[in-house]
């Protein structure tokens, strides 16, 4: 009886713990989005150091042009977003008044079919000011982050230069060093390769949108593509959100049968980039099954806002990765595992059973 009320005390405690923490991240979260975002940017430029150093380039020199890179990409980015913005927003009235005129139109074919809608609810569903409003809001929020961007760059150069002896501190400071070093580094290969891998993924994603809605003659091609490569990192409803603001201004610009194209387009390149590209390289490597995927999007980005969405996965890993270290958690580690911790651990039983 008493084990059991000692069991009981021990996981309210730990529940208790585990709120006054979330929501001590949530209250410091402008404190705690920037040094995450500068974590994750130093493992995915870390590589480069080192590859740098192969090259005998001092690690001085090395940094410097790596810190320049995200400079520049930075600036580039926030100079296209800003005009393509400024150029929706001065648009916007046209756009509306040609929504309201397709939309008559569309009225007027459905009235044939005996059909019949209201054309201003209808008209209030597709308004391009709200679909765009969910784009800006995105980029709002990481305009926010980006006003800590001296200090997002600071703590990446500190922690590139830091970079070779972090292990080192971590192994001679852990109590069992063997195993949990071992921890550590699969967690940073395994975000390193996630990032490397998702930032190419959408990269390639953002051109092709780019460059196909151009030739189509879409209106801010380029916002569609920013959006494209940005929205790419938030995992199963990212690729849909960046269609929808591009699909509605083509159903107002180009007409309905366009807008299907655009659309078409957008699933067509989803599924080769989603469902077949990046499985190949990343293979089984994350761990983590597609529900455990999907929540954590809505948990992290409830927690930390944009960048905890756009950093969901990473975020969860080391959740997972952490559990697995401790005897207490992990039975969590596993339901958050693909499966592939259930069939890891039944084969040696079926050997024994067939021995």
């Amino acid at each position: 009886m008493d084990k059991n009320k000692s069991s009981s005390l021990k996981a309210l405690l730990t529940m208790a713990s585990l709120i006054v923490i979330l929501a001590g991240i949530k209250a410091a979260s402008a404190i705690v989005v920037p040094f995450l975002l500068s974590m994750f940017i130093a493992i995915a430029c870390a590589p480069i150091i080192r590859r740098a150093s192969l090259y005998h380039i001092p690690k001085v020199l090395s940094v410097i042009m790596v810190i320049l890179i995200i400079v520049v990409f930075g600036f580039m980015l926030a100079g296209l977003v800003g005009q393509s913005m400024n150029e929706f927003t001065e648009n916007l009235p046209g756009y509306k008044t040609q929504l309201g005129n397709e939309l008559a139109w569309l009225a007027a074919q459905l009235s044939s079919l005996n059909i019949e809608i209201d054309r201003t609810q209808l008209l209030s569903y597709l308004d391009p000011g709200l679909a765009m409003n969910m784009a800006s809001n995105l980029l709002t929020s990481l305009g926010s982050v980006m006003t800590n961007f001296f200090l997002i760059l600071l703590t990446v150069v500190f922690m590139l230069f830091e970079a070779d002896t972090i292990p080192k501190k971590v192994h001679i400071a852990l109590a069992n060093p063997d195993i949990k070093i071992k921890q550590v580094d699969r967690f940073l290969t395994s975000v390193k390769n996630y990032l490397v891998i998702k930032t190419l993924i959408s990269l390639v994603t953002g051109t092709i949108v780019g460059v196909v809605l151009y030739l189509l003659g879409l209106d801010h091609f380029m916002l569609w593509a920013v959006l494209a490569f940005l929205l790419n990192y938030i995992p199963n409803i990212g690729s849909i959100l960046a269609a929808v603001p591009a699909v509605l201004l083509a159903f107002v610009q180009l007409g309905p049968a366009m807008a299907g194209v655009v659309a078409l387009f957008y699933i067509a390149l989803n599924t080769l980039m989603g469902n077949m590209i990046e499985p190949k390289f990343m293979g089984r490597g994350l761990g983590l099954s597609t529900l455990v995927v999907f929540l954590s999007l809505i948990f992290w980005g409830w927690l930390l806002g944009t960048v905890g969405m756009l950093l969901s996965v990473p975020l969860t890993m080391i959740v997972k990765i952490a559990l697995e270290s401790t005897h207490g958690g992990n039975w969590f580690a596993v339901l958050l595992g693909d499966g592939g911790e259930i069939s890891t651990k039944a084969d040696p039983e079926k050997v024994t059973s067939q021995g």
